[in-house]
């Protein structure tokens, strides 16, 4: 019985601690609303940052950036900075990878340390022309240049790792360090690969008409969730249009899930609008992923995260800055969310698109549910 009400004691102890170490009033770039998110640091300041993704062992994030602080090139770089934005050795915060030529997109941490991204560097050294419309439609570049390099962890020894004719981009690393999936041309549409590592064998995911890109695996390694269009009729003919001309319009997208061979694919997500860059939860039974189907009515300009089951049930919504919100991703111990925003301390409107992260609250109590901001 004593050590029972001890436990009890302890356990009450506990709680209260915890109470105590989270103080709302200093969590300022938090909004209400956003019942799993707590102690929100900026880690960037300016330009545009995106897809930052964590290392393996959850002490660096790796991300791109036109931030003219540290990038003059004028089109995005691969950068990495540690977690807790500390100094590295050599005194520098945000550490380039990428050669500093051409432009870069979607950099990775290979599980032995290295990076992966992908750059047109070798085919030119100046930024390749880029333009948001294209016969009068929001449109993302899709370069034939690009493809995906692998350097050591300070960005040395940058080799081509995979490379060919047409765009090789979008690479993501299965947790079990076994494959990566990328998005190519190669076969003439955009379509999912998986290129094992230590074989080279490449294999070709999916094989219907449309975009299919930014892949990631599962906690175990066992599948994949993607973005994808599926056009029909005339937009199946503007979609190949645009593709010839080098463009994607990423104006309907939905989130689907497949076994890692590209097997027993299932739609997850049925929403109007642009639905991308998902991630598994860390349980591998829930997704979440950027979507503006909230705000068609509006002009679809408002991007937020949202959290849905694999079966497409239980639709939540996880930001609330009434920003751009987007590019989710849990650290591999589950504990830390780092993702990209437009919103500052200030509640000031905003373009620059910086990186967050923040500790992730599975069970959200009445100090996250009644989270009111510091006006």
């Amino acid at each position: 019985m004593k050590r029972a009400l001890v436990l009890i004691n302890l356990l009450f102890i506990s709680s209260l601690i915890t109470a105590q170490e989270y103080n709302p009033d200093a969590d300022t770039l938090r909004f209400e609303g956003e019942h799993h998110l707590r102690n929100i640091r900026q880690l960037t300041f300016g330009g545009n940052n995106a897809e930052a993704y964590w290392s393996f062992d959850n002490k660096e994030l790796i991300f791109q950036s036109d931030w003219e602080k540290i990038n003059p090139q004028g089109c995005d770089q691969i950068f990495k900075m540690k977690a807790d934005v500390s100094d590295y050795e050599d005194g520098i915060k945000y550490k380039l990878i990428s050669t500093g030529k051409g432009r870069t997109t979607c950099g990775y941490f290979l599980k032995d340390g290295r990076i992966i991204y992908a750059s047109t560097h070798e085919a030119d050294s100046l930024c390749p022309e880029s333009k948001m419309f294209a016969a009068g439609r929001y449109v993302w570049p899709i370069y034939d240049s690009y493809d995906i390099y692998v350097a050591d962890s300070d960005g040395s020894d940058t080799k081509l790792l995979i490379g060919g004719k047409g765009y090789d981009a979008e690479a993501t690393v299965s947790p079990d360090g076994k494959y990566i999936v990328f998005t190519s041309t190669r076969s003439g549409d955009l379509e999912l690969w998986r290129y094992e590592i230590g074989t080279g064998e490449l294999v070709q995911l999916t094989d219907q008409l449309g975009y299919d890109g930014g892949a990631f695996f599962s906690p175990d390694s066992r599948s994949i969730v993607w973005r994808a269009s599926r056009p029909t009729g005339e937009e199946a003919e503007v979609y190949k249009q645009l593709l010839k001309e080098g463009y994607v319009e990423p104006k309907a997208l939905n989130i689907y899930v497949s076994d890692i061979d590209g097997k027993n694919v299932r739609q997850v997500t049925d929403l109007p609008g642009a639905n991308w860059a998902p991630f598994f939860h860390p349980d591998g039974k829930k997704i979440l992923f950027s979507s503006n189907h909230h705000s068609i009515d509006k002009g679809g300009r408002l991007f937020d995260i949202f959290m849905i089951n694999i079966d497409g049930t239980g639709l939540e919504k996880i930001t609330n800055s009434g920003t751009f919100d987007a590019f989710p991703m849990f650290s591999f111990d589950g504990k830390k969310f780092v993702f990209c925003s437009n919103r500052n301390a200030e509640r000031k409107p905003s373009r620059d698109t910086n990186v967050f992260v923040a500790d992730w609250v599975e069970n959200p109590d009445e100090r996250d549910t009644g989270f009111k901001a510091v006006k």
